[in-house]
């Protein structure tokens, strides 16, 4: 996949994710757990934050960010505003450090290791590993949105 291919995937999918976390209709819906499932709303929005920022943003551009990925699943690390805050955040860290890439960098060994499976990890395979793992979670919190709409309206 090309660099103006991830540009353009990786926008649309942080828009869909700010819509679907703005659907919510209350700050308490975000992490209200669904029967038979483990995590919230809020605590797939926060995962997919820190997975981003780290492996994205401070891994592949340098941008500072702190990662506590126990925390993304285990507390209400953001409120609603602040999720919709930090992905608008990502909506700019993440277009301007694909920018920069150029053809030899995005073939060039990723600096960390993500995928225990691949023996190598070129910085094209995860970006596309990180933009599945974003839809994934996305279809959840799609999910969760849908469910707990019927029960707070």
């Amino acid at each position: 996949m090309n660099k103006e291919a991830f540009l353009t995937l990786y926008i649309r999918d942080l828009k869909k994710l700010r819509v679907e976390i703005e659907k919510y209709p209350s700050e308490e819906s975000l992490w209200v757990p669904l029967p038979g499932t483990i995590n919230t709303g809020g605590n797939l929005c926060q995962h997919l934050i820190g997975n981003l920022r780290t492996y994205v943003g401070l891994t592949l551009g340098g941008v500072a960010y702190v990662r506590n990925r126990d925390a993304e699943f285990a507390d209400r690390v953001f409120s609603k505003d602040q999720l919709l805050e930090q992905i608008e955040q990502l909506l700019e860290i993440i277009p301007g450090i694909l920018e920069k890439l150029n053809e030899a960098e995005m073939h060039s060994d990723y600096p960390r290791e993500v995928l225990d499976m691949f023996p190598e990890q070129h910085v094209s395979l995860i970006l596309q590993h990180l933009l599945a793992h974003l839809s994934y979670h996305m279809g959840q919190i799609n999910y969760h949105s849908r469910w707990v709409s019927t029960i707070f309206n």
